[in-house]
Parts: C-alpha cells; structure tokens; sequence
C-alpha cells in the first residue's frame, strides 16, 4: 500500500466484545499506531474528558487521528465525527451479548485480582466493589447492548459513510481472516 492508502481503521463494539483487543492485534500486525480512546479520555481519579473537558477530548482524539496510519478503539459518540472523516475502514464487533458479557465479567475479574493499573499514570484501577455500579462495564455493556446495536446497525447503513470499507464481525474467529487480509494489502 502507498503511504496515501495507509490503514485507519476504528474499532467498535458494545463494552467488552474485544475492541482493544483486536486493535493491539491488529496495531502489531500491521505495525502502526494504537490509539486506545479510554486511555485518552480517563484521567486520574476516575475523571473522564468526555463530561469534565469534552472540547479538550475531542482536540486529543484529532491530534490522535492526524497521522497517516492507526487503529483505534472506542465508541464516544464526540469522538466518531473527527475519527470516521479520516478512517478507511470502519469494523463492528457485533457479538452475541452472552459472549460479550462473559468477556467484560472476565475481564473485570482478571483486572481485580492483577490490581493493574488501566492507562498508566492514572493510578485508576478495577475494584470489584463497584461491579453493580450503572457505569461499570459489567452493567453498562447489559444495559446498552440493544440500543448500541440499533445504533450501530444504523451507522453502518448511512450513506455518509461510503468511503469507508465496512467489516461486521459475527465471531470472534473473523478476526484473524480480516488481519491476514489487511496485512497481504500491506505487502502489496
């Protein structure tokens, strides 16, 4: 691929369907950018741009987005205008809920035991005790699963986005066709 055909891809998918996953795999498979939305957005103390700072948000996620070749992940609706108008392609992880909310609990559990740090020097960790809490994504991805997919399929059908190659992923194992795919573009 030329350098003007480089790959931008954003990844989205209800809360735990894998999109940091799949963006890290496909950031290292085709050796460009990661830009991870949540990492952009919270801040230490658990404070979000998005309700704190959104002007300051959306300026980070242009500067993100302004080089030639990245993968991102995320679903903020500020985020999605500066993000589809420079993008190439654009994939949905539209997985059952039920795969999707054994893998936000999963991964919530895991987070909770390692006590890792999510984006680094922002102190902010899991803490199970907030697992019921409406914003946690065990019960945000329950909560919003039906209405981000109504939304989603509704992008996928506007016209404003013609020039975005679109890739709805059904199964997890998708995933792997459409980086081999990308990663034979490359080469050429």
């Amino acid at each position: 691929m030329s350098a003007e055909s480089d790959l931008r891809i954003a990844v989205i998918g209800s809360s735990g369907s894998g999109k940091s996953t799949l963006a890290r795999r496909v950031g290292a498979a085709l050796a460009i950018q990661f830009i991870d939305l949540d990492a952009i957005n919270w801040q230490a103390g658990w404070w979000d741009l998005v309700t704190g700072d959104p002007t300051l948000f959306v300026e980070r996620v242009e500067g993100a987005v302004a080089g030639k070749a990245w993968v991102c992940d995320g679903n903020y609706r500020l985020a999605m205008p500066a993000i589809l108008r420079r993008a190439t392609d654009f994939v949905w992880l539209d997985f059952s809920k039920a795969l999707v909310m054994r893998r936000v609990i999963a991964r919530s559990i895991a987070r909770s035991l390692s006590g890792a740090e999510l984006w680094p020097g922002t102190g902010n960790r899991e803490d199970w005790r907030r697992w019921l809490d409406k914003g946690h994504p065990i019960r945000w991805a329950w909560d919003t699963f039906s209405a981000r997919r109504r939304r989603y399929e509704e992008m996928f059908a506007d016209p404003r986005l013609a020039h975005l190659r679109l890739h709805r992923l059904h199964r997890p194992d998708q995933a792997t066709a459409l980086i081999a795919r990308w990663v034979g573009e490359r080469r050429r």
